[in-house]
């Protein structure tokens, strides 16, 4: 090589700009093993554990898409206030502390661990409230972490209130579960209501024997899971953990024959009518007969 040569070499090596930073690596999906770049040059590459592994029992991946720039942060940030005027004066309630008055508890959306420790402190202030009188349980629910909602089922067989449960929208999964934990007569669901059973799903990762030992727990999770179900449904063991293979959809009339449910309604029963409209605290005007109240009952036996 000439000297004019080398030199035109070294001007262009200089005057090259420096490689473009790689792109980053994809985050690990949760529940997989993925390679971590070891050292250049010091050996292969190593496993690296991302977050630690949870079993979920949700049916979240059937959502349907939400629009661009959707919020849950915002979308549940709004909620809505009620003003309410008495002899004292007006105090103003958010819509779920209102509801909360008239013994009505909300599950909606997925079931996490915030939630359920939110459902869970409102159960057991309304059995020190009132540890006879129902708590109505309203849920709309893809589902969610299994230890989360076996908290909340936990405590509804814990507290002395029976607990009266109400499909709107959806039960799924963890959902369908609570669902059917409510008193015995007193689970339901709106007509355009569905529920769905599964089983559950998660993932691990690390070691060989970790993730032996994470699988070994799902399985003895799912067991668990299933003799919830046959304790609630009365259905034969085996028939729940066929049906537990795959997503299984029902509409209220299916729910209600594989024993999930009790009855659908479709308008409000008397007992689960709030304190003030409840038949003693207002005065329902006659239609043909009696006062009060009593000419709607003689003439419409059934409030469901």
């Amino acid at each position: 090589m000439t000297p004019s040569s080398a030199l035109a070499l070294a001007n262009l090596a200089a005057a090259s700009p420096l490689p473009a930073a790689s792109a980053p690596r994809p985050s690990p999906r949760p529940g997989s093993l993925s390679l971590g770049p070891g050292p250049a040059g010091l050996g292969p590459r190593r496993l690296v554990a991302a977050a630690p592994p949870r079993a979920f029992f949700s049916s979240s991946p059937y959502q349907p898409p939400q629009p661009e720039g959707f919020s849950p942060h915002r979308e549940y940030g709004l909620v809505p206030m009620v003003i309410e005027t008495t002899s004292r004066g007006e105090r103003a309630y958010d819509i779920f502390s209102r509801l909360l008055k008239e013994r009505i508890v909300c599950i909606h959306g997925p079931i996490a661990d915030d939630t359920a420790s939110l459902v869970v402190a409102q159960l057991l202030f309304l059995e020190s409230e009132n540890p006879l009188k129902p708590v109505h349980l309203y849920i709309n629910s893809p589902g969610g972490v299994v230890t989360a909602g076996l908290a909340i089922y936990d405590t509804m067989q814990y507290i002395r209130c029976p607990v009266t449960t109400l499909c709107i929208g959806q039960a799924a999964s963890m959902g369908s579960l609570l669902l059917a934990a409510g008193a015995p007569g007193e689970r339901r669901a709106l007509p355009n209501a569905r529920v769905m059973i599964h089983q559950p799903s998660g993932g691990a990762q690390g070691q060989a024997t970790d993730i032996a030992i994470q699988a070994k727990e799902i399985l003895k999770m799912r067991d668990r899971l299933n003799k919830i179900y046959q304790k609630h449904t009365r259905q034969p063991i085996d028939k729940i953990e066929q049906c537990m293979e795959r997503d299984l959809f029902m509409d209220p009339e299916e729910a209600r024959d594989w024993g999930l449910i009790d009855e659908v309604i479709e308008n409000r029963p008397a007992s689960l009518m709030p304190d003030g409209l409840g038949g003693g605290g207002l005065d329902v005007p006659s239609l043909g007969g009696g006062s009060g109240g009593r000419g709607r009952e003689a003439e419409e036996p059934s409030a469901v």
